[in-house]
């Protein structure tokens, strides 16, 4: 017991029960402020105000939404099958809040001397790192499929059909563009993979992959918006011709998991690609202590870049992604792939 009580209160254990607090937290966070994020990005290109009303410049509207919801009646099809409807959502948000467990989001620290040992930002360092994101976020989808079907409606079992084929038109490209980055760094270990990316050619370009891998980080950018559902990808919901599809059927903390699920997604995707493409925390003008302020600047910026697309782009037509899919990001995510390989193998890149 004594053993128990020391290990509990060791500071390596409450530094990483920190970490895992700061992250879960951060997430929710990070799902609210998206929310009037999007409004605001969506109101600004469309010369509109958003929201403006709740709190001073609408900074209190996500929480009026949340308390909406919160006291919103939960509402379920009489037909629908009670387990599987409920725990769909759960699915989603389990496995959105998961997938982030192996993201680096900076440099290992001491706390400011507070330790003796510098513990490493993230929640678990696995030397699979990429493989382990890779296949929890991939489990994201039987959520999804699961909503439709259990709702015992045709609009939501639309939705969760077209998000079981989405995954499958662009989850091969989606894994070719991280085996090429693999290849390159010789690691799955994301913290292994921002280290090879710290320093500079020639004094000023950044060692970054996304200038030895441009064609791999498009095909992740494009796979990653479809694995989130976002738009121009936004097929599982489409409101225009499904009603809500998936998540037709849901009302109150149900829905709203689901939208917290889709928010920690983005988050996810935008920090692995930070971190396998843009250096992770590495970066000009600020010591390695801090350099999570630049993996948070970097993170905005993908995160912004989402809102763009989707108030930019329409929705293609359902064939059109799976030609993009199956015609465009698969061969051309082969050919990187096979081009890669030849580079490591012949020249040592």
């Amino acid at each position: 017991m004594q053993g128990i009580i020391e290990i509990l209160t060791a500071p390596q254990t409450i530094a990483y029960a920190v970490i895992v607090g700061v992250v879960f937290m951060g997430l929710q966070i990070m799902a609210a402020v998206m929310v009037y994020a999007e409004r605001k990005v969506a109101a600004l290109m469309q010369q509109r105000y958003g929201p403006y009303l709740v709190g001073p410049k609408g900074l209190l509207q996500p929480i009026a939404d949340i308390l909406k919801l919160f006291f919103k009646e939960e509402l379920r099809p009489k037909a629908a099958d009670a387990f599987l409807f409920t725990l769909a959502p759960i699915i989603s948000v389990a496995a959105a809040y998961l997938a982030f467990a192996p993201v680096p989001f900076g440099a290992p620290t001491t706390f400011f001397g507070l330790l003796d040992e510098p513990i490493k930002l993230q929640v678990s360092d696995v030397n699979v790192a990429v493989l382990v994101i890779f296949a929890v976020a991939s489990m994201g989808v039987y959520g999804i499929v699961l909503a439709g079907w259990a709702s015992n409606s045709k609009y939501s079992l639309l939705g969760g059909l077209r998000s079981s084929a989405q995954m499958i038109s662009y989850e091969l490209a989606y894994g070719m563009s991280l085996a090429t980055v693999v290849m390159m760094a010789g690691s799955m270990s994301l913290t292994e993979m921002v280290d090879q990316q710290s320093g500079y050619w020639f004094g000023f370009i950044p060692k970054w992959y996304i200038f030895l891998q441009p064609v791999a980080f498009f095909v992740f950018a494009c796979a990653g918006v479809a694995e989130t559902n976002r738009a121009p990808f936004d097929f599982p919901e489409a409101e225009q011709e499904l009603v809500a599809g998936y998540h037709t059927e849901y009302s109150s903390m149900r829905f709203a998991m689901f939208f917290m699920a889709e928010y920690i997604n983005m988050v996810t995707v935008s920090a692995v690609a930070v971190n396998l493409f843009l250096g992770g925390w590495h970066g000009p003008f600020v010591p390695a202590t801090y350099g999570w302020i630049w993996f948070v600047i970097k993170l905005a910026f993908l995160l912004f870049v989402y809102l763009w697309l989707r108030w930019t782009l329409p929705r293609f037509r359902y064939d059109q992604l799976m030609s993009f899919g199956w015609k465009v990001l698969l061969p051309l995510a082969t050919i990187n792939l096979l081009v890669t390989a030849a580079g490591v193998l012949y020249f040592g890149l």
